[in-house]
């Protein structure tokens, strides 16, 4: 029996219903109301995981990105993480404005807010600073590409250059 609970777990896993790493930390995200409260105390860079649950490329960076070692420890030191379901029919409220399901876009109107409009998933969403616009990356990103991306906000570079400066520079090693 104990081989057979093994079998399920690493089939889990696997499947991705468990989020863990090779070093058995999981990534934690937390809801945007969380992410308003923290931000009150302690100003820092909010990474939005924009997805759908019918969308397979959202699930293989959940496997492939989301479970890095490397990632979920920079992403817990330098960021708010939030991971959020573009089609929840739920309300979603982000600074002082509720936001609801938009049937038309079949879409919560955060989502399109979030994108300026333009619904692509996964989207990896970076809001810099409060008070600053989203900067939503459509598509899926591997572990290196999100590197470059979330080193460029959680390391204020966006503050005193370019992108493309920043990126002629940058030396990754995720």
């Amino acid at each position: 029996m104990p081989k057979f609970i093994a079998f399920l777990i690493m089939l889990a896993i696997s499947a991705g219903v468990i989020a863990q790493d090779a070093g058995g930390k999981d990534m934690r995200w937390i809801t945007l109301a969380e992410v308003e409260k923290a931000l009150a105390e302690t100003p820092k860079p909010v990474l939005i995981d924009l997805y759908t649950d019918w969308c397979g490329w959202c699930k293989v960076m959940d496997k492939r990105t989301y479970r890095n070692e490397k990632v979920i420890r920079y992403l817990q030191e330098k960021y708010y993480s939030v991971k959020l379901d573009a089609e929840t029919k739920k309300i979603v409220s982000w600074k002082g404005k509720d936001y609801t399901y938009n049937g038309q876009y079949n879409t919560n109107d955060i989502a399109l807010y979030l994108t300026s409009g333009q619904l692509s998933y996964p989207t990896t969403v970076i809001i810099p600073a409060p008070g600053e616009d989203p900067q939503p990356i459509p598509g899926f990103l591997e572990p290196k590409d999100l590197e470059l991306i979330v080193k460029y906000f959680g390391e204020g570079a966006y503050k005193t250059q370019s992108f493309p400066e920043f990126q002629k520079k940058f030396k990754g090693s995720w």
